[in-house]
């Protein structure tokens, strides 16, 4: 299951195009969509990197892997599931929010984001200042 670098991207433009084009609907008042329906582009798009990722870190299970060849790649992996999904819970607790499901404060709903965001700027400073020493 690979993909080249151009049908990746076409794939992220689309999706992109298809939630910005529904959301400026919605924003608009034009479609008087749920926002849950507004964010299916988003989660579909989620979805196909989640099963893409669990398939790789899932490879590492086979015989013959040597795990001490990958334990760096192994962190990082799991670094991006938990992105993704502190991602998805922003985004669940966004759309609860505005539809009016919940009555959770704002700053409740914002600690995913805060969380992923705090975590990238980890990784950032450790990919950034690690020195290796052998």
């Amino acid at each position: 299951m690979r993909m080249s670098l151009a049908q990746r991207v076409l794939l992220t433009w689309l999706f992109t195009l298809l939630f910005l084009i529904m959301l400026v609907l919605k924003l608009d008042e034009k479609a008087p969509w749920n926002w849950f329906l507004i964010f299916i582009p988003v989660w579909i798009f989620d979805t196909i990197l989640l099963v893409m990722l669990i398939v790789k870190m899932a490879g590492r299970c086979k015989s013959g892997f040597d795990p001490r060849n990958g334990s760096q790649n192994m962190k990082k992996k799991v670094w991006y599931l938990v992105a993704m999904l502190l991602k998805l819970a922003f985004c669940l607790a966004l759309c609860a929010k505005l539809q009016h499901f919940t009555t959770m404060k704002l700053a409740y709903v914002f600690i995913p984001l805060w969380a992923l965001l705090l975590g990238a700027m980890v990784e950032l400073g450790y990919n950034i200042f690690y020195v290796r020493r052998d």
